[in-house]
């Protein structure tokens, strides 16, 4: 009971947001699995950081992963459209793959997968560029200079992005004039501008004020619709209000994965429940 009783509180909306629809029990029928790691496990030089990971993604929805810091969530996320592979002695065990296809196969084009696959981080990274052309620039780097086509594709992602109406008069202004808020939308654009499948988002609105977090979380319901996103959170009412599934990840496992109103209010495991409750993390 105490334990519905703390979910019931989780999904309350922030003041300004209308997240309630975006509550778990809005997540529909469940759909293809867009993504799935089987048995997954990922090193950095000779130390295990992640072991033993299966879980399966579904299309167009919000998977969440929660858990304390340092216990491998981030290192999960950036291995699905291989971030990690910057830092030099990593390696993945296991299997990822997205639409059944092995994304660590030596013949994949990681500059196409990166397409496929968008990132937006913990903290806002504008270009020191115009709005313009920090949404721009993803396209132009794929290729593409005519200028019309260009237009029209930073219109339709500041317009995803939610972020349109406030800078459509603002285009050649650097973006480092906007507000945190708008910087972190504006990043979101930017990543919708190569026409992603997937959003991957690490703690997106982490350093935001409540109001820019209710945007970005209602944001995140919207683009459900077309998006399969997968969201890193220390924030379980977050997770509660925004997600379908969550996965509870504790020192490089992954503990329980499920329907989110379900994991919040009767997980299966007392790791999970001492997480939900705060009795540690």
């Amino acid at each position: 009971m105490a334990l519905v009783k703390a979910f019931t509180q989780f999904v309350d909306p922030p003041s300004g947001s209308t997240s309630a629809e975006a509550s778990p029990e809005a997540g529909g029928t469940p759909r293809a699995a867009k993504i799935e790691t089987v048995n997954m496990g990922f090193f950095y030089g000779t130390h295990q950081a992640l072991r033993d990971i299966s879980l399966r993604i579904n299309e167009c929805a919000v998977t969440a992963l929660i858990g304390p810091s340092g216990c491998g969530k981030s290192t999960y996320l950036r291995s699905l459209n291989r971030m990690n592979d910057i830092i030099e002695g990593t390696r993945v065990t296991g299997s990822v793959t997205l639409d059944g296809e092995d994304i660590y196969a030596r013949d994949v084009d990681v500059v196409s997968l990166r397409k496929r696959v968008g990132m937006v981080f913990q903290k806002s990274t504008p270009f020191p560029k115009s709005i313009f052309d920090n949404v721009a620039f993803g396209p132009r780097i794929a290729g593409l200079t005519n200028r019309t086509e260009l237009t029209e594709i930073v219109e339709r992602s500041l317009q995803q992005a939610a972020l349109w109406n406030e800078v459509k008069d603002r285009m050649r202004e650097s973006a480092m004039a906007l507000s945190g808020g708008q910087q972190q939308r504006l990043c979101i654009a930017r990543a919708l501008a190569t026409s992603p499948e997937i959003l991957l988002m690490d703690e997106p609105a982490s350093a935001l004020d409540p109001a820019s977090t209710a945007r970005i979380e209602d944001l995140i319901f919207e683009l459900k619709q077309n998006y399969t996103i997968v969201i890193v959170t220390h924030n379980m009412q977050q997770a509660a209000r925004i997600s379908e599934v969550t996965a509870f990840f504790c020192q490089g496992r992954m503990v329980e994965v499920g329907q989110t109103k379900q994991l919040f209010t009767n997980p299966s495991q007392k790791e999970t429940e001492d997480y939900i409750t705060g009795r540690f993390g």
